[in-house]
């Protein structure tokens, strides 16, 4: 069932204030009326259900409408989308697609299985794509990595603390996010981050950490308002603009999808944006591909046949690449990448 289908100009026209700062912008109630009075073929209530959609499909997930079935605050039965693996037998990696009740213990519980069977030198959180608005999981997991009492954040009910344990997590830990990571999912990431636990890798977030109010429309329906930012632990609010990665890596929005399912998935010619926040430098990167030199005859017959010679050899290293388990994914191959790095410096100190 369509969440627009009863819904009513007034809440439409409320929505619609400041929306854009832009003075270049049309006026939404003069548009509005424009079309009304000339658009021939379109009914006023189609051209209601347009705007109210519009208006909800741009500051989504800030604002949403839905029934009694589809509210997030209702919705606890809703599935979570968990991944675990490990890579090169040492790191794990965890993707938890949504923050809803109960994710925090199944992300440990696949995270004991995996460290149950392999000695686990760091860990990856894949944050990518993630939603929700349980701050309460979100704060229970990231308790799990401390070991004594400090403080979390406050989503609207007084600062949360970490409990004082011997088992927690203390393993190097990177987390990926992009600008589909909102809610719950921000929050954990920078509490970790803030607590200087984690590297945060990939794009700024949605900037979507904040505490929802629900307003009655007389439609029945009810509309769900980002009031409040959440306060991290040191009582400033979440940034609205989102959290910006310690590492900028930003890829190609289809190949960051393709590689999100197949992280040894061959994409033509894949590039990335890295820069770090320390010095704000973007470079233009692709994975390290072997390459061999031509000589002259294999040169002259590639082109007789019209093939270019370096994607050809291209498709053929990818090829290869994939078939010795080199990760294509660039947030996730640099996340290794730290992680393997980490490890080499532990080793040398200990020894």
């Amino acid at each position: 069932m369509t969440i627009f289908k009863k819904a009513f100009l007034g809440a439409a026209l409320l929505l619609a204030v400041n929306v854009s700062a832009d003075s270049t912008a049309p006026q939404f109630r003069e548009l509005y009326d424009l079309l009304r009075t000339n658009l021939t073929g379109v009914s006023e209530g189609d051209l209601n259900r347009a705007a109210v959609q519009g208006l909800v499909d741009q500051l989504g997930p800030k604002v949403t409408l839905a029934d009694d079935k589809e509210s997030p605050a209702n919705d606890t039965n809703s599935p979570v989308a968990l991944k675990a693996s490990v890579f090169e037998s040492a790191f794990g990696y965890l993707r938890l697609g949504q923050f809803g009740e109960g994710a925090d213990k199944k992300l440990m519980d696949a995270y004991r299985q995996m460290a149950s069977t392999n000695r686990l030198k760091g860990l990856i959180v894949d944050l990518r794509y993630s939603q929700g608005q349980d701050y309460a999981g979100a704060a229970a997991l990231a308790d799990r990595f401390f070991s004594k009492e400090e403080p979390l954040m406050d989503w609207g009910e007084g600062i949360k603390k970490a409990s004082t344990k011997t088992n927690a997590l203390e393993l190097p830990i990177t987390i990926l996010v992009n600008r589909k990571t909102s809610g719950a999912a921000e929050a954990f990431a920078a509490i970790l981050r803030q607590a200087q636990m984690g590297l945060i890798i990939g794009t700024n977030t949605a900037g979507n950490a904040a505490i929802a109010k629900e307003f009655a429309l007389s439609t029945g329906q009810r509309v769900r308002v980002a009031t409040t930012p959440i306060k991290l632990a040191d009582g400033k609010p979440f940034p609205a603009s989102g959290l910006k990665p310690d590492i900028y890596v930003e890829v190609n929005p289809e190949d960051e999808l393709a590689w999100f399912e197949d992280a040894y998935k061959v994409v033509g010619k894949p590039t990335a944006r890295l820069a770090s926040t320390a010095t704000n430098e973007l470079s233009a990167a692709s994975t390290n591909r072997p390459r061999r030199r031509l000589n002259e005859a294999e040169l002259v017959r590639m082109l007789r046949d019209g093939l270019n010679p370096d994607n050809e050899l291209g498709s053929a290293a990818r090829e290869l690449e994939r078939a010795k388990g080199i990760v294509g994914d660039p947030v996730l191959a640099r996340a290794l990448d730290l992680l393997k790095g980490l490890t080499v410096v532990q080793q040398f100190r200990s020894s």
